[in-house]
């Protein structure tokens, strides 16, 4: 049994614990008032899609409690920034994915014109700082898949007019022109070792318009050929640390140190098995890849991406997009100091996003790339040859050969 003594000093420590915590977090909302917090993947207009068909009508996002994210979590989480993802499955590819993604582009506009309040759709790093400055969260597009451009140039163009800032270059699937990580794992054959020549094009395309290039999902052998391409630095918008949890779809350190060559960025994802690679992960799990991560490439290429809901499992202690603060406070209380936080929440991201807009306007003469991809690298039973030699090529052989036709028959009598 304890004496008085020793139980009034035990709540003394007690106290003194709690209260340590408490400034931790009061440090961290108010790091977090002073530099937007802007998190790379949150794929909630992919759960409107799966749970009511994209009928916002029939959504309260005031109320909605079948996600990770509604607009009090938004708030509560000091949620500064958030690239929503436009994502449709792999199973679209080669059918209808340009016009699934097209709704998933349109949802995303949706959400930010029924809730003007709170969200704020923004299209440039200008536009971000603006709606934190405005107490709003700014509302951004990723596109999550290769797939969704079909294999054009021109889709990829029309998606960035719609807004769209950056794309995924694969998801859990192979595009005709990037293989994706499961390569890595041997579960799928690579098509194309890394990028393609089409692949290589769209990258220069991507830095010419001024297109994000997000490189979570994608083959370690992409990941090195875009670094070795790209004019602009590049992001991984929802990848963790492959040394804590060695996932393929995860980061491994000489990539972390190109990235930080590059001056890119990986923001971390809170899947668990990503986290740990198990199905149970803590939120001093996660803060072991931020660790990480600043220990390999610096402060100055960490950042969040949370993919709340898009997973099925997330750390205790990160249950919705509520819980930001106790991650940050966690960092803080790492020994993080206010700048690297602060380069964490949002600068690193400014910053990459800044460096694509400036190489976009160095590269605003250079023309439109229009080179197709090969056909015979896209040929299936759902797609059209319209445009291609080999449908020219039939035509004049056609015109050429039914004279001929013609006139030998005519011999034969």
């Amino acid at each position: 049994m304890c004496s008085g003594l020793q139980h009034i000093a035990l709540l003394w420590l007690s106290s003194l614990a709690v209260c340590t915590t408490d400034t931790l977090r009061e440090k961290a909302e108010r790091l977090m008032s002073e530099t937007p917090l802007i998190d790379g993947h949150n794929d909630l207009p992919w759960q409107i899609r799966s749970l009511y068909n994209n009928q916002l009508n029939q959504v309260d996002l005031n109320t909605l409690n079948k996600t990770h994210t509604n607009i009090p979590k938004i708030k509560a989480g000091h949620l500064g920034a958030q690239f929503w993802a436009a994502y449709v499955p792999c199973d679209c590819q080669y059918k209808d994915a340009v016009r699934q993604t097209l709704e998933q582009i349109d949802l995303v506009h949706r959400m930010t014109q029924s809730y003007p309040e709170h969200l704020k759709f923004c299209t440039s790093s200008q536009e971000i700082l603006q709606a934190f400055q405005e107490n709003k969260t700014a509302s951004l597009i990723g596109v999550e898949g290769g797939h969704s451009i079909d294999s054009s140039m021109a889709t990829l163009r029309m998606f960035y007019q719609l807004g769209v800032r950056y794309l995924t270059l694969t998801h859990s699937c192979n595009a005709p022109w990037a293989d994706n990580w499961k390569v890595d794992n041997g579960d799928e054959n690579p098509e194309s070792n890394g990028l393609s020549e089409f692949g290589k094009n769209l990258i220069k395309e991507m830095n010419r318009i001024g297109m994000i290039i997000d490189l979570a999902h994608v083959s370690q052998k992409v990941m090195k050929d875009v670094l070795d391409i790209s004019e602009a630095p590049v992001i991984f918008s929802h990848s963790s640390a492959y040394k804590i949890c060695p996932s393929k779809r995860n980061v491994p350190d000489d990539i972390l140190i190109k990235v930080a060559e590059k001056k890119g960025i990986v923001m971390v994802n809170f899947y668990n098995n990503y986290v740990t690679c198990n199905k149970t992960a803590s939120l001093s799990d996660v803060a072991d890849h931020f660790d990480h991560i600043r220990q390999v490439g610096g402060a100055a290429i960490v950042g969040f991406g949370g993919d709340y809901d898009g997973v099925s499992r997330v750390p205790q202690g990160l249950e919705d997009v509520s819980k930001y603060p106790d991650l940050v406070a966690e960092l803080l209380n790492r020994g993080w100091t206010d700048k690297e936080v602060k380069e964490a929440l949002g600068e690193n991201l400014l910053r990459v996003f800044k460096k694509v807009e400036e190489v976009r306007d160095q590269m605003s003469k250079t023309l439109p790339n229009d080179i197709p991809i090969p056909y015979e690298e896209v040929n299936n039973p759902c797609r059209t040859s319209y445009g291609y030699q080999i449908n020219n090529g039939a035509e004049v052989f056609k015109l050429a050969f039914y004279p001929l036709l013609i006139f030998s028959i005519a011999l034969q009598y």
